[in-house]
């Protein structure tokens, strides 16, 4: 098999860069090298920046309809580039074939629709004279260039929940994709620059010393990340010294209340479904599970009984699996990790093994009896494991769901309305869906609280995240 040659995204073109090292690229599902990918330096996001700072010149005049314009031509071109993304996608991260197109490209082809959309409904305040003899009103601006860094495990969506707001708000980007699945972001900027003036949008690849630099360079007035919550910290303290606004969305431990009054079959096909789906690795994955002492052992039963049977993991073009390969050696040992360090109080109502010896592939597992302090509770696991405790009333739910260090996502199973509202209420989490678990739409804001970062990706919330705000005052007296 030939190894592929890739290069960096700049200025409307693949670009040779400056640096002596590169990345192997591995597909999960064989082990195998595919491609090769440069450490991009310093020098390279410099020049990448460069090229991001001209394009603003011109990119950051157009009007909101000539955004919509070009962002509507993308959207088509990855309609019609569809079939092409997911096979890169899914060479790049192990995922099942089957399921990319409709659960991914078609989802992200109405992001970009939604954003087009978007740039044309910028709110502000109504112009008017609060003080006498004065009008003023709010101008919406874009913020400039801005700095991105995209994670592994939808290395195509969130590349879209980054760069979609950003261009429609009029900044032009520099995004650096996870070291290992730089693949379909580089052709997403070569799809976007049919449409783009030359670049509005670059892509520099590389590891965590270009991810540095990214951050560390002066031309971005803003960075965003979707990542670890320790990148997140470092790149809020390294942008804090430029004083760079900053935009993370982080990591994740989303608590899953299972009430007494539940619909059980319904429950469990919802949270196996959210738990297990990429193999878990998703910030705001059901892998929390607090089930109330009255149904709790037929519940976990249940669900161990229907995850066996639906939550299957093999390659890509196998059959009647749910979930593909971790995204890494490192992934897969992390989460062996986990299960060779549980309590002996634990018990492993399902899975807990590797699944054969090529592909980075673990078992769909479920681990009962665990206490609130032990380390699979309270540490973001990233892959297809589900906790399960009891709980006895509401109170202690409640206390249990919030007494993590994240804040992303939850969800709420029971037939009792005042229940779920208070839950909603009370849950520190920037998302509470109620039975069910997962859905996301982009009118909606998706972030999170406390060490799963600040600001919102989706919505027209996401898109003001990516603006700045000035008050023009005007002497009428």
């Amino acid at each position: 098999m030939s190894i592929r040659e890739l290069h960096n995204f700049v200025n409307g073109d693949y670009t040779s860069s400056s640096a002596s090292e590169q990345l192997d690229i591995i597909n999960p599902a064989t082990e195998e090298v595919f491609a090769r990918t440069p450490i991009s330096t310093e020098g390279d996001v410099a020049g990448a920046y460069k090229a991001a700072a001209t394009a603003f010149e011109t990119w950051g005049q157009t009007t909101p309809s000539e955004r919509q314009l070009a962002l509507l031509g993308f959207a088509n071109a990855l309609e019609s580039r569809a079939e092409e993304l997911a096979d890169a996608e899914c060479e790049n991260t192990g995922k099942p074939r089957a399921g990319i197109v409709g659960d991914e490209v078609e989802v992200m082809i109405d992001q970009v629709r939604f954003f087009a959309g978007a740039a044309r409904l910028l709110e502000g305040k109504a112009a008017g004279e609060y003080l006498k003899d004065h009008t003023s009103f709010v101008r919406r601006e874009p913020i400039g260039v801005v700095g991105q860094v995209t994670p592994w495990n939808y290395p195509m969506m969130m590349a879209i929940w980054k760069i979609a707001p950003a261009l429609a708000a009029g900044n032009t980007v520099v995004l650096k994709p996870s070291d290992s699945t730089p693949v379909s972001t580089l052709m997403l900027a070569e799809i976007a620059s049919e449409f783009l003036p030359a670049g509005t949008f670059n892509v520099v690849t590389g590891n965590r010393d270009t991810g540095r630099a990214l951050v560390a360079n002066r031309t971005p007035q803003l960075v965003s990340i979707t990542g670890s919550v320790r990148a997140g910290m470092e790149v809020a303290g390294t942008a804090a010294l430029d004083l760079k606004r900053v935009h993370l969305e982080l990591g994740g431990k989303a608590p899953v209340i299972v009430f007494n009054d539940a619909d059980i079959q319904q429950a469990v096909e919802g949270i196996a479904a959210a738990a297990f789906y990429n193999g878990g690795q998703d910030c705001t994955a059901a892998t929390r599970v607090l089930v109330q002492e009255g149904i709790h052992d037929e519940f976990v039963a249940a669900l161990a009984a229907y995850a066996k049977d639906n939550a299957r993991t093999g390659a890509p073009l196998d059959e009647g699996i749910l979930f593909g390969a971790l995204s890494s050696a490192e992934q897969l040992a992390r989460v062996e990790g986990v299960i060779s360090r549980l309590p002996d109080h634990a018990t492993l109502a399902l899975g807990g093994h590797r699944q054969g010896t090529t592909g980075y592939f673990h078992e769909a597992t479920i681990v009962a009896d665990l206490l609130q302090s032990d380390e699979a509770v309270q540490n973001e696991i990233f892959g297809p494991v589900i906790t399960a405790q009891k709980f006895s009333d509401e109170a202690q739910a409640l206390s249990w769901a919030n007494d993590v260090e994240y804040g992303l996502a939850s969800s709420v199973w029971t037939s009792n309305h005042g229940v779920a509202m208070r839950m909603a209420k009370n849950l520190d989490f920037g998302c509470v869906w109620i039975n069910t678990h997962l859905p996301l739409v982009a009118e909606m804001p998706h972030g999170g609280f406390k060490h799963s970062g600040y600001g919102k990706d989706l919505s027209l919330y996401g898109l003001e995240d990516y603006t700045r705000i000035k008050h023009v005052m005007s002497y009428i007296g």
